[in-house]
């Protein structure tokens, strides 16, 4: 078993103790959440320090990439820190977020195959 640095330990017991249990193993497991869309017809891949990735949960179909950062005092922060960020700001300001972020068509920044293996691994857990 790999031993976790101390900061991303602390995260990822913040992150279990406020996202869902599934929603926090597909984290331990593939490290990223998918989070769904106040509109049904869209979810978001969370990924950390990455766009997140708006697609259709029924087709599979990538939709948008969403360019997003978080202030952090010029030190990164631990992956699970940043996957909780990013879902809190879609669960509380969604349309903000969609507002105020730069919005890229799938692929600007990440890889559409990985993104749309990552749905798949998704939907093979039973997560999506």
């Amino acid at each position: 078993m790999v031993e976790l640095d101390p900061a991303e330990a602390r995260a990822r017991e913040l992150l279990r103790s406020v996202v869902s249990a599934d929603d926090f193993e597909l984290y331990e497991r593939l490290g990223f959440i998918s989070v769904p869309g106040r509109n049904p017809r869209y979810a978001w891949l969370v990924y950390p320090y990455r766009p997140l990735i708006a697609y259709d949960p029924a087709t599979g179909e990538l939709l948008s990439e969403f360019c997003i950062r978080f202030a952090d005092g010029g030190d990164r922060l631990p992956p699970a820190d940043d996957i909780l960020a990013r879902w809190m700001t879609l669960c509380s300001r969604e349309q903000e977020l969609i507002a105020e972020s730069n919005l890229n068509p799938p692929g600007s920044q990440v890889d559409p195959d990985q993104a749309r293996r990552d749905i798949e691994r998704i939907r093979e857990l039973g997560a999506a």
